[in-house]
């Protein structure tokens, strides 16, 4: 399991950030963001990512409230999860993602100022933390 791919996802209504992490590096790339309709993908694009990258594992981040209580949002994000795992057949799991949409955007700051935050990459970004924060609570 060392060498094990995961694909992170970054759900959202209107977007959701997608990136591949390495466990054996624990580090993870942004690829995309893909547009969803009112929570709902294009199952082909996923699918087209899922045989792409052959991923070992698919993390996706649970949007929580501050004090850890759920939301409308973690339970549509619970149910992207389990609707992946049911149409695809790829272990899923899920990882809290409470700080990463601010993390990411200060991330991107650094990396190139007012032009790196583009609400795509914010997404993609969001997925690479979540992916990390899985890899960091595995150890």
């Amino acid at each position: 399991m060392s060498s094990a791919s995961v694909l992170g996802f970054d759900f959202g209504t209107k977007s959701i950030g997608v990136a591949i992490g390495q466990q054996i590096t624990g580090s993870a790339t942004p690829l995309a963001s893909l547009k969803a309709n009112d929570g709902i993908p294009r199952w082909e694009e996923i699918e087209a990512l899922i045989k792409e990258w052959k991923p070992d594992l698919i993390v996706v981040g649970l949007p929580l409230n501050m004090d850890g209580t759920e939301q409308e949002m973690t339970q549509r994000a619970r149910k992207f999860a389990n609707r992946i795992s049911g149409r695809f057949g790829v272990k899923t799991a899920t990882q809290d993602e409470r700080l990463t949409t601010a993390d990411a955007k200060a991330r991107l700051f650094e990396m190139g100022g007012y032009k790196a935050l583009s609400k795509g990459q914010v997404d993609s970004m969001s997925a690479v933390l979540i992916i990390e924060s899985y890899f960091e609570n595995l150890y």
